[in-house]
């Protein structure tokens, strides 16, 4: 039995923010709670959202307070203004961070407790209040998916939330909110949504649907990454990132992820490092400790990344996608090692525990020992 979650409506390509907006009116809310950070304020992004609805009789209240890594604190805040305001919905606007702490906040609002209740899978009793995803990120396919990861200041660790009911109504991906992006977010998000793709198609949840999504999402980014890097303003690029980003969300939103995120989230809650460089920098490892048991799976992610597999052994081509990452890792600007992150060998004995304890990686291609996690943080230094 597998099951298949997307939000109902998931509008995608240039200029598709002002059918958005029609729709949000026609749905008749009436004010809206938009959840953001102080950069998208900054560049203005946010009033031209608020105005928009405004022509539309639409009232918002803002919270732009989202840390990079949301945590409980911003969850909290945020809920304070959706109630001080008396929210009937919510918006959120930016990429990862905003999204998952608008699900944190939706969530919370409509079910009770603290957020932390609802860590795990599946552990609200009701929808969440209405979300619409406003994305401006081609990476981590949080506005589609049902993902919500949360910090835990207190335990320094990240929270995996995965409910059906954290999913958005309605998810909107308009490349030409994407053109202002730095080269360096450009390049993380995109190997976040690589991440999401190969973790996918590897994943022993992975089903025909999901396979599908997970290949063309890679061909895509092997196609348009380096583009979107090189030259933030070319809109065939960012669409097609966009494209590439959201089929990698529906791939692993319904097949799950592997230990790149497992040990990714760890690294992130601890140091407060960007997750998806922290997923550039695991993936090859991870994947060459899963080579072990399915590289016939790499072989076609080396296939779907432009390379000629013909004639390749499985071993081999499952080595030539972990060399084709690597390539697009280097030529993106990723940094090359944990080290670079100032990672320490002293605390990979806790991070490795926390690592095997977190949901995503219970769909690893294979399951590892302590020792194993702990060896492949080392040799990602």
């Amino acid at each position: 039995m597998s099951a298949f979650f997307i939000p109902t409506v998931n509008l995608m390509g240039a200029g598709c923010l002002t059918e958005a907006m029609d729709s949000i009116k026609s749905q008749g809310y009436k004010k809206g709670l938009i959840v953001t950070d102080n950069v998208l304020v900054a560049i203005g992004m946010v009033k031209q959202v608020s105005d928009l609805l405004a022509e539309r009789g639409v009232e918002v209240a803002v919270f732009d307070g989202t840390q990079p890594n949301p945590t409980i604190g911003n969850v909290n805040a945020g809920l304070k203004i959706l109630k001080d305001n008396e929210c009937d919905f919510v918006i959120s606007l930016g990429g990862g961070s905003p999204h998952d702490c608008a699900k944190g906040i939706a969530l919370v609002a409509a079910n009770g407790g603290e957020i932390a209740d609802y860590e795990g899978v599946d552990q609200s009793a009701k929808p969440q209040l209405p979300l619409i995803a406003i994305n401006t990120t081609a990476g981590t396919a949080s506005e589609m998916t049902r993902f919500c990861i949360i910090t835990d200041e207190a335990r320094h660790i990240k929270m995996a939330i995965v409910d059906k009911h954290t999913t958005p109504l309605m998810s909107v991906n308009d490349p030409e909110l994407m053109l202002a992006k730095p080269a360096s977010l450009t390049a993380a998000t995109g190997m976040d949504a690589l991440t999401h793709a190969i973790e996918a198609y590897v994943s022993i949840a992975a089903t025909p649907v999901t396979d599908a999504v997970a290949i063309k999402a890679m061909e895509l980014i092997q196609a348009h990454l380096r583009t979107a890097v090189n030259d933030g303003q070319n809109l065939e690029a960012r669409e097609q990132m966009a494209y590439a980003q959201f089929m990698a969300g529906m791939a692993f939103n319904n097949a799950s992820l592997g230990y790149v995120h497992a040990m990714a989230h760890q690294l992130g809650g601890f140091y407060d490092l960007p997750h998806g460089v922290c997923n550039a920098i695991l993936l090859p490892h991870v994947q060459s400790y899963n080579a072990k048991v399915c590289p016939e799976r790499l072989k076609d992610v080396a296939k779907a990344m432009g390379v000629n597999v013909e004639g390749m052994t499985n071993e081999e081509g499952a080595q030539a996608a972990l060399e084709a990452i690597k390539q697009l890792s280097q030529d993106v600007g990723i940094p090359s090692g944990l080290t670079e992150l100032n990672a320490k060998e002293e605390d990979f004995d806790t991070l490795a525990e926390n690592a095997l304890k977190d949901a995503c990686g219970f769909t690893n291609p294979k399951q590892a020992t302590h020792e194993e996690i702990v060896s492949i943080f080392k040799a990602a230094m």
